[in-house]
């Protein structure tokens, strides 16, 4: 399959050349953008939040020099995420799995500093609650 780059000069000889016909250049096409809910989260974010379902309360820690060779050495992965929005979203998921609506103050503080609102909380919330209530008890 080859790929052509058409710019706009070269799109409009060949528009001249099938003399001016009905086609018009990909620039003028616009695509619609996604509309998501202020209150909701997108598909990503939710995938952070299922993912943190299996981390520790130990993984909202920075691991120490001995942390950091010891994870080296057994070869297992950072949770740690590099977005800074995302590894806020998975630092308050961790904190929801575990305790539910009772997180410190300065962790939602820091949510809410990185862009998500009240109302994304309380929907990550009860998605992890209703979560943990369709799981079957041992």
């Amino acid at each position: 399959m080859a790929y052509l780059a058409f710019d706009m000069a070269s799109v409009a000889q060949l528009r001249s050349e099938a003399g001016g016909g009905g086609c018009r250049p990909m620039a003028d096409a616009v695509p619609a953008p996604a509309i998501v809910p202020a209150s909701s989260l997108t598909p990503l974010e939710w995938s952070v939040v299922s993912l943190a379902r299996r981390d520790s309360i130990g993984s909202l820690d920075r691991p120490g020099r001995w942390g950091s060779l010891l994870r080296a050495w057994l070869r297992s992965p950072n949770p740690m995420l590099a977005d800074p929005r995302l590894e806020a979203l998975r630092r308050m998921s961790v904190l929801t799995w575990h305790y539910g609506f009772t997180v410190p103050t300065r962790e939602v503080a820091d949510f809410l500093a990185a862009g998500f609102s009240s109302d994304q909380y309380e929907a990550m919330a009860v998605g992890i609650g209703n979560a943990q209530q369709s799981r079957p008890r041992a």
